[in-house]
C-alpha cells in the first residue's frame, strides 16, 4: 500500500513557497529541550517575529498527530514549551514519531529533512550537534553532521555547541565535504563565545555573498547543505576561557551522574545555566535571534 507523505504545510508557507517568496525553517528542540519555560515560548515567538521583520516567512517545524507540521500555531508552540512527553527527533526517530502519532520536536538533522521535503532552503538554529568530547571511545557523533552532507539546506548557526569537541567536529565536516562559512569573521564561532580559536575554511561578510555561494553550489550539482556560522553578538557573548572552565565542570558532573545519549546535551545546558547564573541562557537567546535575522536575509537574497 502506497503511503501519502505525512506533511502538513500551513497555507501561508505553502503560498510563499509557490510564489518563490523567502521562507526560513526553525527547529523546535530549543523550545522543548533547550530552554526553561516561559523563556522558551517567548524566544520562539520572538524568533518568528524577527524572521518576519527581515522579510521572510517563519516555518517552525515539529511532529503532531502523525504528520510533519511545517508552521505551528501558538497553541502548538505552547504545547511544545510545556509538555514533558515530547520526543527529541533526529533522523532515526522521525518516522517512528510519525507512525506512532507521538509529539516530537525536531533537532537540526530532522529539521533539515522536513524543510527539504517542504521545499525550504534556509534554516536558522542556535548551534549544531557534532563530535562529543571523548568520541574516540564513545563514538558519540551527532547525526547533524551527516545530514549536512546529504540534505541541501543551508543551516545558519553560531557554530557547534561549545560543549562538544569543536576541532574534531570541523575535521568531520571537512571529511564529509560540508562547506563551512564563517559570517563576518575569520574564526569559527563557539556558540556562547565569538571564537573557538579555530579558523573557518570560508568567509563571507554579507547575505548576498552567502546566497551567491549557495546558488553556485547548487549549479555544480552538490547535493549537501552548507553551514553558515555567525558569531554571537559582542554584548551577549561569554568569553571562551570562562566557558571552558564551566563546561569542564559540567562534563565532569555529567560523567559522575552517568548521563548518556540524548539526555547529555539538555542536562549539560541546564547545568551550565546554573553554573553561569543564567548568563548562558541570555547568551543563547541572543545568538538564536541573531541567526534568525541572518537566515531571513539570506533567504531574501536567494530570491532576489
Amino acid at each position: 500500500m502506497k503511503l501519502v507523505l505525512p506533511l502538513r504545510v500551513r497555507d501561508e508557507i505553502r503560498d510563499a513557497l509557490a510564489a518563490k517568496r523567502p521562507v526560513v525553517a526553525l527547529e523546535t528542540t530549543i523550545l522543548s529541550h533547550g530552554m526553561p519555560y516561559p523563556r522558551n515560548l517567548e524566544t520562539a515567538r520572538a524568533v518568528e517575529a524577527i524572521v518576519r521583520d527581515a522579510g521572510a516567512v517563519p516555518a517552525t517545524i515539529a511532529v503532531f498527530d502523525g504528520a510533519i507540521s511545517v508552521g505551528l500555531d501558538d497553541e502548538q508552540l505552547a504545547r511544545l514549551a510545556t509538555a514533558r512527553d515530547v520526543m527529541k527527533l533526529s533522523r532515526a526517530d522521525l518516522p517512528y514519531a510519525i507512525a506512532e502519532r507521538r509529539v516530537g520536536a525536531t533537532t537540526v538533522a530532522a529539521t533539515m529533512i522536513c524543510a527539504h521535503l517542504a521545499g525550504i532552503e534556509v534554516f536558522a538554529t542556535g548551534g549544531i550537534g557534532g563530535v562529543h568530547r571523548g568520541a574516540e571511545t564513545s563514538f558519540d557523533v551527532s547525526a547533524d553532521l551527516h545530514e549536512l552532507a546529504r540534505t541541501p539546506v543551508a543551516v545558519v548557526c553560531a557554530g557547534a555547541k561549545a560543549l562538544l569537541d569543536v576541532p574534531k567536529t570541523l575535521e568531520v565536516l571537512e571529511t564529509l565535504g560540508v562547506p563551512v562559512i564563517a559570517y563576518g569573521s575569520d574564526d569559527f564561532p563557539a556558540f556562547w563565545s565569538r571564537s573557538s580559536g579555530l579558523r573557518a575554511p570560508l568567509r563571507y561578510d554579507d547575505a548576498a555573498g552567502v546566497a551567491r555561494f549557495i546558488r553556485t553550489a547548487r549549479a555544480t550539482g552538490m547535493t549537501g547543505g552548507a553551514l553558515v556560522a555567525q558569531p554571537n553578538t559582542y554584548e551577549a557573548e561569554i568569553p571562551r576561557a570562562e566557558m571552558e572552565t564551566v563546561i569542564a565542570r559540567a562534563l565532569d558532573e555529567a560523567a559522575r551522574e552517568g548521563v548518556t545519549g540524548k539526555a547529555v546535551t539538555p542536562w549539560l545546558l541546564d547545568r551550565i545555566y546554573h553554573l553561569t547564573a543564567g548568563r548562558s541562557l541570555e547568551s543563547n537567546i541572543a545568538l538564536v535571534c541573531n541567526n534568525a535575522r541572518l537566515a531571513a536575509e539570506i533567504a531574501v537574497a536567494l530570491g532576489a
